[in-house]
């Protein structure tokens, strides 16, 4: 890597101009600058960019196609929603530089996110990353508070076999194991080095329960900043796997007798004092009563959030009993079966960790949307129901989240028509692409019989 990681710091992009800052990475063997965006999977889009224009793009922007954004992960096109029959307009992208960060597994490039505008200038309200800006930004407005995230994610390596790809390992039930025996590549430390050049905040990193199955850790932080290290991070994976010839994959249930992978989401607030406002030292549990309202609405709103923090077809079959995931709208302290699990941590470390995300969840929408559900939980002071109370079923199926998305008018009237309209739209093509698909349970269970 002939670029330092030291590359240049938050303080010096707020006090550089443009031409200081390309003159930095220029000094530093700078030569592509790769700009990333999440469209509404969450998968990353993006273009490499040749030093020598990048100065003109910070100020004018890059150009990408605006239905990009919802765009079908088999490559079928969506057009964007509101804009029927316009034949595939521009936005454009605005790096956001203090985002910027060394890839250590590419020679002489730096990443950097960017911010997405119409041919206005107006920000593009589908986009994921400009939909968690509104939100904490209802959040310092409206409450004066800042939502504090933090990010936990689990995964699969896989490796080419003779029949395709194949688990890394199969020694299953070798949970919080480290070194060679069970990471023979020990490709562990590389995702940790890597975090580290990243500035991913990457805390820690071990084996799951699943055979080839991992578990890697983030420190809390703004909610922006924390999802776009969660961003980064699931590319980050995939990117160093690939570079040593395996296949990552967050998808939340690949293999039937597997545990599946779960998007675990640590959510608190910060008043402007900087004191969390969910823990309250006089409380017989530690918990604020702002805390236990927004926890009330996580769970009011828990089936429509299912359609967000479930994304898939796939990730329905992680949902079920006796799994460490949730299947009702529940809650608990340090239990990890239920939706809302209450960390045993109080003081600046009082939180709620929403267990019921997917892997394959877009770290931008979830974030987003549990906050959001949070939020009014706090507004009308929804009342927590107690501990040992049953909550209902959440949505078993794809389909069903939508239609409780649909019925929660509050949730959607926050979450705002053009989000809505998008994830449906993108959701609802892809149900109809599954319903007619022949999978291969079908063959076996009919083919030869009837």
């Amino acid at each position: 890597m002939s670029i330092s990681a030291d590359i240049i710091t938050n303080a010096e992009v707020r006090l550089s101009s443009t031409e200081q800052i390309v003159k930095k990475l220029e000094e530093k063997g700078t030569k592509y600058v790769r700009l990333l965006y999440s469209d509404i999977h969450g998968y990353p889009r993006g273009k490499d960019i040749p030093l020598d224009f990048f100065k003109s793009i910070t100020e004018e922007g890059q150009a990408f196609c605006y239905s990009n954004l919802v765009d079908g992960l088999d490559g079928s096109p969506l057009n964007a929603p509101g804009m029927p029959n316009r034949g595939y307009p521009d936005m454009r992208a605005i790096p956001d530089l203090s985002t910027l960060a060394v890839i250590p597994w590419e020679k002489d490039t730096v990443q950097c996110l960017v911010d997405l505008v119409d041919n206005n200038g107006k920000p593009v309200d589908i986009s994921p990353r400009e939909f968690l800006k509104r939100t904490t930004t209802l959040f310092n407005d409206s409450l004066r508070l800042t939502p504090v995230l933090a990010h936990e994610l689990e995964f699969y390596l896989l490796q080419k076999g003779k029949a395709g790809w194949k688990r890394y390992s199969d020694q299953a039930g070798m949970i919080y194991t480290v070194g060679y025996r069970t990471d023979e590549l020990g490709l562990m430390q590389k995702f940790l080095e890597a975090g580290k050049v990243l500035n991913l905040g990457v805390t820690a990193a071990n084996r799951e329960h699943g055979g080839g199955q991992f578990e890697v850790n983030m420190i809390h932080g703004k909610a922006v900043s924390s999802a776009d290290r969660a961003f980064s991070f699931k590319n980050m994976i995939k990117e160093v796997a690939a570079c040593n010839g395996l296949l990552a994959t967050f998808m939340g249930k690949p293999f039937n007798n597997q545990p599946g992978s779960g998007f675990h989401l640590h959510l608190s607030l910060m008043n402007q004092q900087g004191k969390n406002v969910f823990s309250d030292s006089s409380a017989a549990d530690g918990l604020s009563e702002m805390a236990k309202h927004f926890i009330a609405g996580v769970l009011h709103h828990a089936p429509a959030l299912t359609a967000f923090l479930a994304p898939t077809i796939n990730a329905y079959k992680r949902l079920i009993p006796n799994n460490i995931a949730p299947v009702s709208t529940d809650w608990g302290y340090d239990d990890r079966n239920v939706l809302v699990r209450i960390p045993p941590e109080r003081g600046l470390g009082s939180r709620i960790e929403i267990r019921a995300g997917d892997g394959a969840a877009n770290p931008y929408l979830i974030s987003a949307v549990c906050l959001l559900a949070g939020y009014d939980g706090i507004i009308r002071k929804i009342e927590l129901q107690p501990v040992e109370v049953k909550g209902n079923s959440l949505p078993r199926t794809l389909t069903e989240s939508l239609q409780e998305l649909y019925a929660d008018k509050a949730l959607c009237e926050l979450i705002g028509n053009s989000m809505i309209t998008a994830y449906s739209a993108v959701k609802t093509a892809e149900i109809e692409r599954y319903q007619q698909y022949v999978t291969d349970w079908e063959l076996k269970e009919y083919v030869q019989h009837l």
